[in-house]
């Protein structure tokens, strides 16, 4: 390290979620704030992940509206979308959110760097900057959230042939004809609904013997049917033994002897900490076997005075989990102790319709031993369900027998994100079930089918 070394109050490196609201808020409250970033300003949720991929699945869900609308007494011609149409979109929407992030950066007063960071010593980080040159930044506080990125497998032939990742995929100029893409998770299942949408070929490979392995299995099942039927063909209990590239395409040949031949092939395996690059070990910070920065439930780090948060520090990988870690770092480097234990943490895979849970599944809840009590309830019986003919899906709830608390919810059906955060309300209130039964909620609305859900409590 070379030059003047400049002390602040607090240094960010990596402007994720929590890193730039935790850097912003303390500039405006009269701290000094430097945030090194190295090539997305607003962090990869607003540039490559959920902005981008909702946009275009917001694109997918007006696709498949508009070639239904005959449903609803509209007609329409024809409705098609070309490459060029589906980027302008998308780039519209990021480069907005982009422009409205670089601004509150630059009016909150912090020191926005922008180049790679690697520490030199404890809360001590030499910036390598995009422009030239480097400058050296130390921190009375650090906070590491320099997130995820996606994780190749070592698939034979997979490097020589090319692939795509959620991060390139995005930035595709055509709509291929065939792709194949390895991995069942949620980004797996997001992308195959949206490119079977566009009037691509999907064949979609899961190595475990079925779909989305952390919700219960109906669930996990209703899923498979929906994406069947709209066009992904899905093969489960096989992984890809080996890739090459042909005159036609893509060949990959599974474990299970199978053969499949596509123009494009998309990664969905995972994703692994961005680490390896910071020199970690001059920092006195430990990481795990997998990279992760290891932490406390305060999220403090091995390094007096340097934490970590988001996904980095092995966080569940949602935006709103980095932001609640960023409210937890708030509280802790003011001398708190908020902890990471015990949140109740909802997420929606954005699939049409949607996939919405919040706490326990039904396995989970008796392999913990409680007395279940369960409910089932088909969209088709919601009646703003059948206003907008969208009958497709299955609510499921979890209850606790001996205290009518509700353990967990899985709503499979339209908008089902949105009913989902009245009842993490009603759980995080320890409301029993029967309160979300019989309270008045507007008709007719998707919420207003939580009546019939919890109504339908069995045992």
């Amino acid at each position: 390290m070379t030059g003047n070394v400049e002390g602040f109050d607090l240094l960010v490196v990596g402007g994720g979620k929590a890193g730039k609201t935790l850097a912003m808020d303390a500039a405006r409250n009269g701290k000094s704030v430097a945030m090194v970033e190295r090539d997305m300003i607003g962090g990869s949720c607003i540039n490559v992940a959920c902005i981008p991929t909702k946009a275009l699945v917001s694109s997918a869900r007006t696709l498949r509206s508009s070639r239904r609308a005959g449903d609803l007494g509209v007609h329409v011609d024809s409705p098609q979308v070309t490459p060029e149409s589906l980027l302008k979109h998308k780039t519209g929407v990021v480069e907005g959110m982009v422009a409205i992030n670089h601004k509150q950066f630059l009016d909150s007063g912090m020191d926005l760097v922008l180049g790679r960071a690697r520490f030199v010593a404890p809360g001590t980080v030499e910036v390598e900057l995009n422009g030239g040159g480097t400058r050296n930044l130390t921190g009375a506080q650090t906070v590491i959230n320099t997130g995820t990125r996606p994780s190749i497998p070592p698939i034979p032939g997979l490097a020589e042939a090319g692939y795509l990742t959620s991060n390139s995929l995005l930035d595709l100029k055509r709509i291929p004809q065939r792709m194949v893409i390895i991995g069942g998770g949620a980004v797996g299942l997001e992308f195959a609904q949206m490119f079977a949408t566009f009037g691509t070929e999907v064949t979609l490979v899961e190595a475990g013997s079925r779909l989305l392995p952390r919700e219960d299995e109906d669930i996990a099942q209703s899923v498979a049917e929906l994406l069947t039927r709209d066009g992904t063909r899905i093969v489960t209990g096989t992984s890809v033994a080996a890739v090459r590239r042909e005159q036609g395409g893509v060949h990959l040949t599974l474990s299970n002897g199978i053969s499949i031949t596509a123009d494009d092939v998309l990664v969905a395996t995972g994703r692994a900490p961005v680490t390896s690059e910071l020199n970690l070990p001059a920092a006195g910070v430990d990481v795990d076997d997998r990279g992760y920065v290891v932490t406390d439930e305060h999220l403090a780090t091995s390094a007096p005075g340097i934490w970590a948060a988001g996904d980095v520090a092995g966080s569940p990988q949602f935006t709103h989990v980095s932001l609640d870690d960023y409210r937890i770092l708030k509280e802790n480097l003011a001398g708190g102790a908020r902890s990471t234990k015990d949140r109740l943490i909802p997420y929606t895979i954005f699939l049409t319709p949607e996939l919405a849970r919040v706490g326990l599944t039904e396995e989970q809840a008796r392999a913990a031993g409680h007395a279940v009590r369960i409910a089932k309830l088909p969209v088709a019986a919601i009646p703003r369900a059948r206003t907008m003919r969208e009958t497709d899906g299955v609510w499921k709830a979890v209850i606790d027998g001996a205290t009518d608390r509700i353990l967990g919810v899985s709503l499979l059906g339209p908008e089902a994100g949105e009913s989902l955060t009245t009842v993490q309300t009603a759980m995080l209130a320890d409301m029993p079930f029967t309160a979300l039964r019989d309270m008045i909620i507007t008709h007719p609305t998707m919420t207003e089918g939580l009546n019939l859900l919890f109504a339908a409590v069995k045992g």
